[in-house]
């Protein structure tokens, strides 16, 4: 049987600090810190449930970031 691949780590960086910031800049944060993936919805887009390490997502509501979360 073959091995269980370890996931990677995430970034040691807390969501909350993204809160506030013009998307694009909190975009380009994120992936300097290390986030491989980076996701920007609208309000109340329908999205999948699945925790995906390594993801970061924003909630973007007038350009700047109202929510973020990892997976």
């Amino acid at each position: 049987m073959a091995p269980i691949p370890t996931p990677p780590a995430e970034p040691q960086d807390s969501p909350d600090g993204y809160v506030g910031l013009d998307a694009a800049n909190a975009e380009r944060l994120a992936r300097q810190r290390g986030w491989p993936t980076v996701r920007s919805l609208p309000p109340g887009a329908i999205i999948t449930m699945e925790y995906r390490v390594g993801r970061l997502n924003f909630e973007v509501r007038d350009g700047r970031v109202a929510r973020a979360w990892k997976g």
